[in-house]
């Protein structure tokens, strides 16, 4: 190699030397294969997308209102809106098994030897290994959400006993968890919802408190922080931490009830408002931090804007023709990706050039857009 780069000359050398993380970009690429599976809101399935092409659907997954899906690994997962958690193969698209943990569910997080559940209907949080088989569940006489882990820790908030439930996993990394209660907060702040896990920090947002909340996992110390505008009134209910951004330096978040996107530090002090063409619901940060694309409510539900994360200007809009209901920026292509809930397609934009470089059809009132990677086998 090094005679080559001396063949070559120092221009050739500092060419490689400055694309270098072109090229393994595009290594990347070549060595993942990119299957995209889709919620079909209305249908019980999940639409499969590879190579550009609607190709299958998988069947009989319930109530996909709120379907989500994740990946831990090669073993894939769905909750639907009834409270069924069914695993398959994203590889070979087949169901493997599904249970019931309630009538109604809609967060789960997976961990390498087990899976959580939090329930609504059932007021209950149920511990499952990764083949599905019940193996604990906690009563708490409430709705539960938010649920993440965190080191040897399950996490979760009470939406009815305004609470945060700390387990502690006794058998931490030993083939099968045996979880006990270790920390209960109380009063934490009215109707908790969502929650998101950021370095030792569970932050949890609520739907009737104009603050949100921060429960440090190393200290197990919590308090309660006020965003404010830059008049110093506070923003009101912030329930969804999905609909967040977040990297090293700022925070992303949509204004409720406002035509703006907030900007602050990575410790909630004010940077800048953003005016939007309508008021945000979904901010999604790309995959190198350069862009955020955001998605809107009302009127505006056909549209997305780009906004440069340096400037904090908007450089691109796209509009459809009917609702935006998710996106998802891909990892290992220059795309992203636009469900069109009622023209039942996805949109591919390119995003180096910034235009519509593919419509993908056949899928029924699409919603959420799950990327699933796999690495491709080497020819031996």
């Amino acid at each position: 190699m090094k005679k080559i780069l001396l063949g070559l000359g120092l221009s050739a050398t500092l060419f490689i030397s400055a694309n270098a993380q072109s090229i393994s970009s595009l290594f990347q690429m070549l060595n993942t294969n990119e299957k995209i599976f889709v919620v079909e809101r209305e249908k019980s399935s999940l639409a499969v997308i590879e190579n550009g092409i609607t190709r299958n659907h998988i069947v009989g997954m319930h109530n996909m209102n709120h379907g989500v899906v994740k990946f831990e690994g090669d073993d894939a997962y769905v909750i639907s809106r009834d409270g069924y958690v069914i695993k398959f193969d994203p590889r070979t698209e087949k169901k493997i098994k599904e249970i019931k943990t309630s009538d109604s569910a809609i967060g789960f997080t997976i961990s390498k030897n087990f899976l959580a559940v939090a329930n609504y209907a059932k007021k209950s949080v149920d511990i499952l290994d990764r083949d599905l088989n019940p193996l604990q569940s906690f009563e708490t006489g409430s709705k539960n959400v938010g649920i993440k882990v965190y080191k040897n820790y399950l996490i979760f908030s009470q939406m009815d006993n305004d609470k945060i439930t700390v387990l502690k996993d006794l058998n931490f990394g030993k083939a099968k968890p045996n979880f006990v209660i270790y920390k209960e907060f109380k009063d934490v702040g009215i109707m908790p919802f969502d929650a998101m896990i950021k370095n030792n920090n569970f932050i949890v947002g609520f739907f009737k408190s104009d603050f949100f909340g921060v429960l440090d996992l190393d200290t197990m110390k919590y308090k309660k922080i006020k965003i404010l505008l830059e008049d110093k009134k506070p923003v009101l209910k912030v329930p969804h931490f999905g609909f967040w951004s977040i990297s090293d330096s700022e925070v992303f978040i949509p204004a409720v009830g406002n035509n703006k996107v907030l900007v602050y530090t990575s410790d909630f002090k004010f940077i800048k408002t953003i005016e939007t063409e309508g008021l945000p619901v979904f901010t999604a940060l790309s995959p190198d931090k350069k862009y955020l694309a955001v998605t809107f409510s009302g009127k505006k539900f056909p549209v997305i804007q780009i906004i440069d994360t340096k400037t904090f200007k908007i450089i691109k809009r796209f509009e459809f023709k009917g609702k935006v209901l998710h996106l998802r920026w891909s990892n290992t292509r220059p795309n992203l990706y636009i469900s069109v809930n009622d023209a039942n397609k996805v949109v591919v934009i390119n995003t180096k050039e910034w235009f519509v470089s593919r419509e993908m059809f056949n899928i029924n009132k699409p919603s959420g857009i799950f990327i699933y990677e796999q690495k491709k086998k080497r020819l031996k």
